[in-house]
């Protein structure tokens, strides 16, 4: 097994190449605004400390989210294309699952929520067990309109401390804890989920309707 992984969902650019045991290389860089720019090199970054040929891997993993559309569409967009055009499978992890995974490994216990920032006042959020499993969500809402969540991580949680008291790191998510989260759950046998986005809400840009009459009837 020969994973390259890579999420876009998050302000964080972020790429990993896993060899089913672990973690050979792995970038990370915060930049909402550029993910279209520094994915690509960031990809040929950490093939080459790997010191992995693409035509090597056996598998690609992207964030299928949640995040807001622009960004996380460079990231599937990219995957989709380098899956074709390498003739390998792509499998999509939930990018707060992945959070949650890289939580876990860095000694977090109990149950406890993950939140990232979705922008407008609100949060993109999923609870987990003790065990790790997704328990609820994902969701997108207003950190108020939340029962209390103490134990929380993630850029969402530490930005609104008054829903999320006890807010921790991982803040964004890394391609290293998702590459290791997905090739837990391929040698596991369980599927993973399509590469297709969780947008969760509507986009900002919409056809409008009712267009008014210019011509005479």
């Amino acid at each position: 097994m020969l994973l390259l992984a890579f999420d876009t969902a998050t302000p964080a650019v972020t790429a990993a190449v896993h060899d089913g045991t672990a973690v050979l290389a792995q970038t990370h860089q915060v930049d909402a605004r550029r993910h279209g720019e520094l994915l690509l090199p960031a990809v040929a970054q950490v093939l080459a400390e790997a010191g992995a040929d693409k035509h090597q891997l056996t598998g690609l993993v992207v964030g299928v989210g949640p995040g807001p559309y622009t960004g996380l569409r460079v990231g599937l967009v990219t995957a989709a294309a380098l899956g074709h055009a390498l003739g390998l499978p792509v499998y999509g992890v939930c990018t707060l699952d992945a959070i949650a995974h890289q939580a876990r490994t860095e000694g977090l216990t109990g149950p406890f929520t993950v939140a990232t920032d979705a922008r407008r006042k609100e949060v993109y959020w999923a609870s987990y067990d003790a065990d790790g499993v997704r328990t609820e969500g994902p969701s997108v809402d207003r950190p108020a309109e939340l029962t209390a969540r103490p134990v929380a991580v993630g850029a969402g949680a530490l930005l609104y401390r008054d829903a999320f008291p006890d807010a921790r790191a991982p803040e964004h998510v890394s391609a290293g804890a998702m590459a290791d989260f997905a090739a837990t759950e391929l040698a596991a046998g369980r599927e993973l989920l399509a590469p297709l986005p969780l947008y969760l809400r509507r986009p900002d840009a919409q056809v409008p309707a009712g267009y008014k009459a210019v011509l005479p009837a």
